[in-house]
């Protein structure tokens, strides 16, 4: 088994391709529109796909046409993203005109390197600092 896609609601779809490209660095791998169900799909991912196959996690962006706004949820967390380097990827998230809510230091309680963004809609988004020896995404 393995994850494939996380699903967010967003009020703005263009105005969040904008920021999961631009200021995180993720790659637009597909959109498709649904006229008759009055919405549209966006997956954002670090991977491009290979012949049509997805290799990575993706995120899933659903906008519904009709829907401009979304009450965030008591219930929703994070999105997790590994960065080689924690503190760079809030300076880049700045200088992109993103939001950092938490700059990069220890977790509570441990001694993983962690940070927070937030995107255009206040979707959180956890930065985890990679170990040594570990491959890892950019932000």
């Amino acid at each position: 088994m393995k994850i494939l896609h996380t699903m967010l609601r967003v009020g703005n779809l263009d105005r969040s391709i904008a920021f999961y490209r631009d200021v995180l660095g993720l790659k637009l791998v597909s959109r498709r529109d649904y006229p008759e169900g009055r919405f549209t799909l966006a997956f954002m991912g670090a991977e491009e796909r290979v012949d049509g196959v997805q290799r990575g996690a993706e995120l899933e962006l659903t906008h519904n046409w009709d829907t401009t706004h979304y009450e965030l949820g008591n219930g929703y967390g994070h999105i997790a993203l590994e960065v080689s380097d924690a503190s760079k990827a809030c300076a880049d998230v700045k200088a992109r005109g993103g939001k950092v809510n938490r700059e990069a230091g220890p977790m509570k309680h441990g001694t993983t390197v962690i940070a927070f963004v937030e995107d255009p809609d206040g979707y959180k988004i956890e930065f985890i600092e990679r170990k040594s020896g570990h491959d890892a995404g950019t932000a």
